[in-house]
């Protein structure tokens, strides 16, 4: 069970991460991936900023959580992917849905069950006193 969550945990990771360095290298088309487009440089740096950052931060998290199972690391991704899901709950509720628009909610509740999950069974390494 636990080799089996931090393998799922862990490819999960090297998804982010890959979507993470083509948003870095290629924003104008992940952006039109996800439903998004920019018209304007600013816009551009916006998406390879922010997109950039909010999935290697997760998927860092979750790699570096995985390999050295350490489940205090995954609360990071828990708590990003919570967060996009609860929006993209809230947009669903305030604006509906669309063609695609399930997909990525599946995966984000997917991986945000995974990591509170892996956060609770993998260990919790202790911080070192420094008195």
């Amino acid at each position: 069970m636990r080799l089996f969550l931090t393998a799922i945990i862990f490819l999960g990771g090297m998804l982010f991460t890959y979507l993470g360095v083509n948003f870095l290298l290629r924003p104008e088309a992940m952006a039109t991936d996800f439903g998004m487009a920019a018209t304007t440089n600013t816009g551009i740096g916006a998406i390879r900023g922010d997109m950039t950052a909010f999935f290697m931060i997760t998927g860092l998290s979750m790699l570096y959580g995985s390999w050295k199972r350490n489940g205090d690391v995954l609360l990071i991704p828990a708590f990003m992917l919570g967060c996009a899901l609860l929006g993209r709950t809230i947009t669903f509720f305030v604006n509906g849905g669309d063609d695609g628009f399930f997909a990525p909610m599946l995966v984000e509740a997917l991986f945000t069950v995974a990591t509170l999950v892996g956060s609770r069974v993998l260990p919790h390494h202790e911080i070192a006193d420094l008195d």
